[in-house]
């Protein structure tokens, strides 16, 4: 497993979630873990969405938002907060800023498309 691996910003990738992605540790080798970049711009929201078997927590680094896990109303998050989200619960988050909201995905047990489920909202 490599020591060190170099942020790769040519690699983020649009998903239909309506967000962008890096994959920055995604690996067969480490299945506990998958850590991911997420950006949303202004006034976007992601679909509504939830990770069967996979915890998740997002680590907030730039901007602000509202976000939304299971049945509780929107919170309101901004760098440095941490979002915990229980496996199988709804969630999605919104850009209410005027700049990119950009935080880390980090998944125990790492993501796997097949666990991913869209709630079409």
């Amino acid at each position: 497993m490599e020591t060190i691996k170099r942020f790769q910003p040519a690699t983020e990738t649009y998903v239909e979630e309506g967000c962008y992605i890096v994959e920055l540790h995604n690996s067969a080798a480490d299945a506990d873990c998958s850590i991911a970049r997420a950006r949303v711009a202004p006034g976007m929201t992601t679909r509504l969405h939830s990770l069967g078997g996979i915890l998740e927590r997002y680590v907030i680094i730039e901007g602000q938002g509202e976000v939304t896990v299971g049945n509780q109303p929107p919170q309101s998050v901004h760098a440095l907060d941490v979002v915990n989200i229980p496996a199988g619960l709804p969630q999605r988050i919104c850009n209410t800023g005027h700049a990119d909201l950009i935080f880390l995905c980090i998944c125990t047990p790492r993501f796997v498309v097949e666990n991913y489920r869209d709630l079409g909202q």
